[in-house]
């Protein structure tokens, strides 16, 4: 299924009367201007809206997936997306709350600007009337002189209410102080708002409840030049239940780009979601009906142990982000690791992928299998490894091992690869030089 297959087949749900129930059910409203407002605007007329995502990496995370699925939901209730890529405001960087970020040149920052044009195009349609168009804010901050900018944008910012702002406050609280690049980035943010109203109209911004302050920044810079109100949204920041950061695997964060995070390691960290976060992952992830979250979610509770909510959510996430090929080649990958499949007949790419998410070492075709289980850190030692061998519960490529002084190399998969199994679920990769 193509992407643009995979955007057709995406709707609401018509049990909701309005696309703001749904957002609100689905737990993506933390924060917003006027509510009865914004209901009142989102089920009328179409409006434009627009979501910014900045180019410090060269590709988007599962956090900037939370902003895509929401500019979608409303693109399917009508309404009209911008997507910005922030060309100027990536060479700045919005300001977090522990340290100054390192800043990226601009030749790479205008290249990251094209990587990530082209991942926001493919969460959101390019037909019809209310088509995505991607806007940069380098376009009108670029001809911008600084004293055109303090004249006509800085004189409408009050230094007290910036210094409020979380992300600053946090920073003039602690030991690396902020810059006045950082400080300035709400004001950059800000003028987006404006200069987005001015062009096209837009009367809606959407991010993340940490960046509220910015948000508002444009809502208050449009009040006060243009004497009108425009809106924005707050997403709820996505922390797991027992209150670790979400999207995190290992200090890593999981990236859309396959050649960062792959579908395998995608489709891994979904199916292993905690059953107390499936429920709100589904509402927030996939366009699954109402009705069938609710279903997944008894499920849950009879059935925990069949993990039928997990297998779906990461069925339905890793095919949104990569498609239904490659999701469908991570599940077969996924059996085959665990003795349900041919190993031989994965793709190269696939198995590689899955096996540098598996403890693993690179080694020579002499090396033995009882050393290979050493090597991998599947046994402590030698010992250990000759024992688990002589217990029948080691594995080459799913294949029991009598003999602990198998070279490995005798058993290759294609590429030059091997599947080191103990027991039922303890796995490692090996990579034969």
């Amino acid at each position: 299924m193509s992407d643009s297959e995979l955007l057709q087949a995406q709707s609401n749900d018509p049990s909701f009367d309005d696309v703001w129930d749904e957002l609100k059910w689905r737990g993506l409203i933390h924060v917003s201007t006027d509510e009865a407002a914004l209901k009142q605007l989102l089920a009328g007329e179409p409006v434009t809206y627009y979501c910014g995502f900045d180019p410090t990496a060269s590709s988007l995370h599962l956090g900037n997936l939370v902003q895509l699925l929401t500019m979608r939901r409303l693109q399917l209730a009508g309404h009209k997306p911008l997507g910005l890529v922030g060309g100027s405001t990536g060479l700045i960087g919005d300001p977090r709350p522990s340290a100054e970020r390192t800043l990226n040149t601009k030749e790479t920052v205008s290249e990251w600007v094209g990587y990530l044009q082209a991942q926001v195009s493919r969460f959101l349609s390019a037909e019809g009337e209310n088509a995505v168009r991607l806007v940069n804010n380098l376009d009108w901050t670029a001809p911008l002189s600084a004293i055109d900018f303090l004249r006509d944008i800085g004189k409408h910012f009050r230094v007290g209410t910036m210094l409020k702002k979380d992300a600053v406050s946090a920073r003039l609280n602690s030991d690396e102080g902020i810059s006045y690049t950082e400080f300035s980035y709400q004001i950059l943010q800000g003028m987006d708002y404006l200069e987005l109203y001015r062009q096209y109209g837009c009367v809606l911004q959407t991010g993340g409840s940490d960046q509220w302050g910015n948000l508002t920044s444009g809502t208050d810079l449009i009040r006060r030049v243009e004497r009108e109100s425009a809106h924005a949204i707050g997403t709820p920041l996505i922390t797991n239940s027992d209150g670790t950061k979400f999207g995190k695997s290992e200090g890593n964060a999981i990236w859309l780009d396959a050649s960062l995070t792959s579908p395998y390691a995608l489709y891994q960290f979904w199916v292993n979601t905690d059953d107390a976060d499936v429920i709100a992952r589904l509402k927030v992830f996939t366009f699954l009906s109402r009705a069938e979250i609710e279903r997944l979610d008894g499920a849950v509770a009879a059935e925990p142990f069949k993990r039928e909510a997990q297998r779906r959510l990461a069925f339905e996430v890793t095919s949104l982000v990569h498609g239904v090929a490659a999701t469908e080649a991570a599940i077969a990958a996924t059996q085959a690791l665990f003795g349900q499949g041919d190993l031989a007949g994965l793709e190269t790419a696939t198995l590689e992928a899955a096996l540098r998410e598996l403890p693993n070492t690179t080694t020579a075709p002499s090396a033995t299998v009882t050393q290979s289980l050493v090597d991998t850190g599947l046994t402590a030692s030698l010992g250990e490894a000759r024992r688990a061998i002589a217990q029948g519960g080691v594995y080459l490529n799913n294949v029991k091992v009598d003999d602990g002084e198998l070279p490995v190399g005798d058993a290759l998969l294609p590429g030059g690869m091997a599947v080191l199994r103990r027991g039922k679920k303890t796995l490692a990769g090996l990579f034969v030089e």
